[in-house]
């Protein structure tokens, strides 16, 4: 079983934590975790992107001028996609950019995040985490203890003063542990977790 250390806020190790093998010390599938990733940000997409065909620009109904004698090229509208405030050639229109990824391949790319946290020592367990009013600077504090820039912050529940009091600080993102994805475990360098959380993973993906 892997074993992790313990610590407080004030990043004193109070002893040993031990994680379960079937989530957090899987073999690292990087193909499951590129496919889950692309999904994830394809997903994200609005897709509301939307410009106009020279069909759907108005006017531009008459030629400008006659075809022949003019010494001019021939034109047939001035909606035609040369011209200035003519349509656009291959006008991009809403559309949906959902993957689907299967129910079995999440779990095994969750699964190999967590892993790879723990084989790199990036995955940080905390006894707990409570905060008695949102204050930046004891947030700060926690990250220098640990040395942490880039982090993800895991709690077992939604915790305003955690969320408020980390919101301020570039590469520091909070989630309670329902939200997380792949994508934001391998995007930030250290993974702050409370004990409570890790049993809630162990309890889903175990």
């Amino acid at each position: 079983m892997p074993t992790v250390g313990l610590f407080n806020k004030e990043g004193q190790k109070v002893g040993d934590f031990q994680l379960n093998e079937n989530v957090f010390g899987v073999e690292i599938n990087e193909a499951a975790l590129h496919q889950v990733v692309v999904a994830l940000l394809a997903n994200k997409r609005q897709g509301t992107q939307s410009a106009k065909t020279r069909a759907e620009v108005r006017g531009g109904g008459i030629k400008p001028w006659r075809q022949k004698g003019t010494g001019r090229a021939r034109q047939g509208s001035i909606r035609a996609p040369q011209w200035i405030h003519g349509g656009v050639v291959f006008a991009p229109k809403p559309r949906d950019y959902k993957v689907s990824v299967p129910k079995t391949m999440r779990r095994v790319a969750m699964k190999s995040a967590l892993s790879s946290k723990v084989a790199e020592n990036e995955l940080i367990v905390l006894e707990s985490l409570e905060l008695a009013a949102p204050k930046t600077k004891d947030v700060v504090n926690i990250l220098k203890a640990f040395e942490a820039k880039k982090t993800l912050i895991v709690t077992a529940e939604s915790n305003e003063n955690v969320y408020k009091s980390a919101r301020n600080i570039q590469g520091v993102a909070v989630l309670p542990v329902n939200n997380i994805n792949v994508y934001d475990l391998l995007k930030y360098e250290k993974v702050l977790i409370t004990k409570d959380a890790v049993t809630k993973i162990e309890e889903v993906y175990a």
